[in-house]
């Protein structure tokens, strides 16, 4: 099991954005720690500003992880990447979706006032 660190903070809404993304392009099990850097003012002046950071088991860290391109090359790095799932995350909307293959990802959507990712 891939154990990942996320450096966030309540609210976030850029890291509840990577965790879906993580969650639909991640090809092997993991768990995800989430270190809340308003606790402690030596993270809160390392991350703030830099939040979501997501760290591998080496330290390797990982910025803007919320943006699609940037978290599925980091997984593909690493062998971790789930290729169906970036496959049909590029898939433009609207495209015709093969027999047997799960359906696109939508988009965000709102539900009960919060964004959601496909």
């Amino acid at each position: 099991m891939i154990r990942l660190r996320l450096y966030t903070t309540l609210g976030c809404h850029l890291c509840e954005q990577l965790e879906a993304l993580l969650a639909t392009l991640m090809a092997v099990e993991y768990r995800l720690d989430r270190i809340e850097i308003s606790e402690d003012d030596g993270l809160v002046e390392r991350y703030g500003v830099r939040i979501p950071v997501l760290v591998d088991a080496r330290g390797d860290e990982l910025e803007r992880g919320f943006m699609p391109e940037r978290l599925a090359g980091w997984l593909a790095a690493r062998g971790w990447r789930d290729e169906a799932a970036w496959h049909r995350l590029q898939r433009p909307l609207g495209e015709e979706v093969v027999a047997g293959e799960p359906e696109p990802a939508r988009g965000a959507t709102r539900r009960g006032g919060r964004r959601y990712l496909g």
